[in-house]
């Protein structure tokens, strides 16, 4: 299994999803479930982290009075 701080958000998103589909069928070992979940979680958090950066480089361009684009940040509340 590859270093999951390497991966993209969509190659981490994407074998989220299949560790999902894997312990929700029932059809894997106990061991092999653990672990599948450990990975899982740690997927989750590189997501939830990628997120959060995304997140804080988003800018929302507004115009100043005079007329000229400036950059604000973004507020999601």
């Amino acid at each position: 299994m590859s270093d999951v701080k390497k991966l993209s958000f969509e190659a981490a998103l994407a074998e989220l999803e299949q560790i999902i589909g894997k312990l929700e069928s029932g059809q894997v070992a106990l061991e092999e479930s653990i672990s599948l979940y450990e990975r899982g979680a740690a997927l989750k958090a590189h997501c939830e982290s990628t997120l959060k950066a995304a997140r804080e480089k988003i800018e929302k361009i507004v115009l100043d009075s005079g007329g000229e684009p400036s950059a604000q940040a973004a507020s999601f509340e």
